[in-house]
């Protein structure tokens, strides 16, 4: 993945060509697009008509489960909800002797954020282990903030919910609307080098490669400090800074911050969407199906990006993560242009740690992991 993000950035000044070959219409990319749109429209009805809490969460893993093919989608979302099962009760069990306790709570999450960045890379299916940890380490982010133990265990409860049944959702869309392509399993990323085969748990060097375990502590500093910083200051709004520094860190620093410039890049994107939504057009919205469309749109723009190549998907997630985040903060629209600049601002925060991070600690190199490599 870290020579596809270093490659991705166009080699000559022809930018405008370069992103409208990135943006060109193809079948494929349509149906894909329609898919995310009505998972994201279903999530949001569904969470006003139930009342599920996290819609903003809900609407965001269409866009995170949806692959290019049923198998992946489908491989990716029962493994999802398997680890978020397991997620969650190792937190609820975590909060069993950190609760009321920051001085246990905190390491419990640094060591949770830990594994799991080490599991990212030491894992054949990396992106379970990295889904591992980040559960436990941002669910036990929160404990200051819920008044009692029975709150604390209804909403982790209530968030297997929202995620679960969004997955579930983003599943059966694909598996009915998403047609077979001999194209998607020669499209799919060729695995690690350090992957000899499918059969195993874990990658080859595991254990004797250092740079895992480097990677999984800049990972676990950036993160940490962060938190620290927008605890210390109180100002909570910000906790998006968290999810960026694990989000964004890929194998090598050059991928680092390229993924790290298509984040800016969505959020601002995103953003501006929500900004917009909020100040002109919520105002006049008071039905649900005037929500819908706002939905639909915002989705649709996201999704048409996200269904790109890894050269520019990544900045439809954060469209869309920009947009849910911002403009839903309970059951009904937000209208509060705090949450906005919270959001905007935790992201960069977290980019500018980050970057700085992967800068100067055990720097890893793109050029130098392919010559170890070779």
């Amino acid at each position: 993945m870290s020579a596809t993000f270093v490659e991705a950035r166009p080699i000559d000044s022809d930018w405008l060509g370069w992103l409208k070959r990135e943006l060109a219409p193809t079948r494929a990319r349509e149906i894909r697009t329609g898919i995310i749109v009505a998972g994201a429209v279903l999530c949001v009805i569904i969470s006003m008509a139930l009342q599920v809490p996290q819609l903003a969460t809900s609407a965001y893993m269409v866009f995170f489960i949806s692959k290019e093919s049923k198998l992946l989608t489908t491989i990716t979302g029962v493994g999802g909800v398997i680890v978020l099962t397991i997620g969650i009760g190792a937190t609820l069990l975590l909060y069993k002797f950190t609760y009321g306790h920051p001085e246990l709570r905190i390491p419990g999450m640094a060591i949770a954020l830990f594994l799991g960045m080490w599991l990212s890379r030491a894992l054949v299916i990396g992106p379970l282990g990295f889904l591992l940890g980040f559960v436990v380490a941002v669910s036990q982010s929160v404990g200051e903030e819920v008044p009692s133990p029975e709150l604390l265990v209804r909403g982790l409860l209530w968030l297997w919910v929202a995620l679960a049944y969004a997955i579930a959702v983003t599943v059966a869309l694909n598996l009915l609307f998403l047609p077979d392509t001999p194209q998607t399993a020669a499209d799919r990323p060729k695995p690690k080098r350090s992957e000899p085969d499918g059969r195993r748990l874990l990658v080859a060097d595991a254990f004797t490669n250092p740079a895992h375990v480097y990677f999984a502590l800049k990972v676990t500093f950036a993160a940490m400090f962060c938190y620290i910083v927008y605890e210390a200051i109180d100002w909570s709004g910000i906790h998006t800074a968290f999810i960026t520094c694990t989000f964004i860190a890929l194998e090598s620093t050059e991928a680092t911050l390229y993924k790290g410039t298509l984040r800016i890049v969505g959020c601002v994107i995103g953003g501006a969407l929500a900004l917009f939504s909020i100040v002109f057009l919520m105002p006049h919205m008071e039905t649900i199906a005037s929500l819908v469309v706002l939905v639909a749109c915002a989705s649709a723009i996201a999704g048409w990006v996200a269904t790109g190549s890894e050269r520019i998907s990544y900045a439809g997630l954060q469209i869309a993560f920009a947009f849910f985040y911002s403009v839903f903060q309970g059951y009904a629209p937000d209208t509060d242009l705090d949450n906005v600049r919270n959001r905007v601002v935790g992201i960069l925060f977290g980019l500018v740690v980050t970057g700085f991070v992967f800068q100067y600690i055990w720097p890893e190199r793109a050029a130098e992991r392919h010559a170890a490599k070779n």
